[in-house]
């Protein structure tokens, strides 16, 4: 959009004073007529030596006036200025943006010639259906990505991602990650669910910072209220360990919890029962690079509504 910019009214002052200047009459002395000219032009009272202090007046003026609107015109407006700026922030904003994307289409296209074409018959496999073996519920953080993590392929794992990797209770009612679940569960069959925390979770942070007597305000704090029962087991067992630690105990203990509401949908609990369906935690810790590993012990029993759980084959990779 083109920017306008500010005109400069410049206004024209008549040399001459109101009266107008009459026609030389060729009866008169044309030296004399020269004379009545200029004697009206600069009034009746001039002499010569007048003139010429009023022309260097006249110059001075007119040198200080050009000397003052060079000046003036040299000064961009402010607000013409900072448009001007901005324009120029939106340009090298735009220029990057279009770098991201190529790069991005270059791993695409690198992608297709080095693992699609050379798996055709795998991948035109997939775009006829998919079959599963793991859901993954992991956390949206930028640093927490399954498939790199732990190399899952196209078509292995179905993956769902929210803040802080939560899973809510049944009860609560329809959210975009039940709803996953179910799909996944009874449609996909799937053999495994892998709920994942991590170290360093911001949305856990918020959990532990939430104060116990106010209730959420703001969206991300109503989710991640779903984990209360692990902040509220957390602050019961690590009461003496500082902020930051406090925060990685819940971030296990959030896993936990997550476990113990997925048996709480019927039909993963009747999956589960039947040894159908097998469910596990796992924390990846992105600082040292290690991950922990453990599954749900599957007894008749194990469903304990107060959130303990009983687990086997805890590993840790390193």
């Amino acid at each position: 959009m083109a920017v306008p910019l500010s005109s400069f009214s410049l206004s024209k002052h008549p040399v001459s004073n109101s009266s107008s200047i009459p026609a030389s009459n060729p009866s008169l002395d044309p030296s004399k007529a020269s004379v009545l000219r200029t004697q009206n032009v600069l009034g009746s009272k001039a002499n010569s030596g007048g003139i010429e202090q009023t022309q260097l007046r006249l110059c001075g003026a007119n040198l200080k006036t050009n000397s003052d609107l060079k000046l003036q015109a040299s000064r961009e407006p402010a607000g013409v200025t900072k448009e001007l700026k901005s324009d120029k922030s939106e340009r090298m904003a735009g220029v990057e943006h279009v770098d991201l994307f190529n790069e991005m289409k270059q791993r695409f296209l690198s992608f297709k010639k080095h693992k699609y074409m050379k798996d055709l018959e795998h991948y035109e496999k997939l775009a006829k259906g998919q079959a599963p073996k793991f859901m993954v519920i992991a956390c949206a953080d930028s640093r927490v990505c399954p498939s790199s993590i732990l190399g899952f392929q196209p078509g292995e794992a179905f993956v769902v991602r929210n803040v802080a990797n939560m899973v809510p209770p049944y009860e609560n009612g329809p959210s975009e990650t039940n709803a996953a679940l179910e799909f996944a569960v009874n449609s996909l069959k799937v053999e495994n669910i892998l709920v994942i925390g991590h170290s360093c979770c911001g949305g856990i942070r918020a959990l532990m910072s939430m104060h116990d007597d106010v209730e959420p305000s703001s969206l991300i704090g109503s989710w991640v209220s779903v984990g209360m029962n692990a902040r509220v087991k957390t602050k019961a067992a690590a009461h003496l360990l500082n902020f930051d630690q406090q925060c990685k105990h819940c971030e296990k203990e959030s896993v936990n919890c997550s476990l113990v509401n997925l048996l709480s949908y019927p039909w993963v609990e009747e999956k589960v029962r039947n040894g159908e369906l097998n469910i596990h935690g796992g924390y990846y810790d992105f600082v040292d690079c290690s991950f922990e590993k453990w599954t749900l012990y599957k007894e008749n029993n194990m469903k304990d509504r107060s959130g303990k759980v009983a687990v086997k084959d805890r590993a840790f990779w390193f």
